[in-house]
């Protein structure tokens, strides 16, 4: 269990993209179980299902790495000024 929850804490996005690549699929099985699709289909489905969920969580993850650039100018400073 610490090494589950070190690896969240070191991994947040690939983390993100595990669960939400579960989801997507669990959903796109259950929604389309009854279409009939061949097993090369299914592949084709799911591995682009679970690049979806990846680019997904790359671009919410935009937003993360502009938060991070305006906070190391303020940490900056704060540790001059304590200096």
């Amino acid at each position: 269990m610490a090494f589950l929850k070190r690896f969240i804490g070191q991994h947040p996005r690939l983390t993100a993209w595990l669960v939400l690549a579960i989801g997507f699929v669990v959903i796109l099985v259950i929604s389309a179980r009854d279409v009939g699709f061949t097993a090369g289909q299914w592949a084709a489905l799911i591995a682009a299902t679970i690049g979806l969920a990846g680019l997904c969580v790359w671009i919410i993850g935009w937003e993360d790495g502009e938060d991070e650039a305006e906070e190391q100018p303020e940490a900056k400073e704060k540790k001059q000024a304590q200096e």
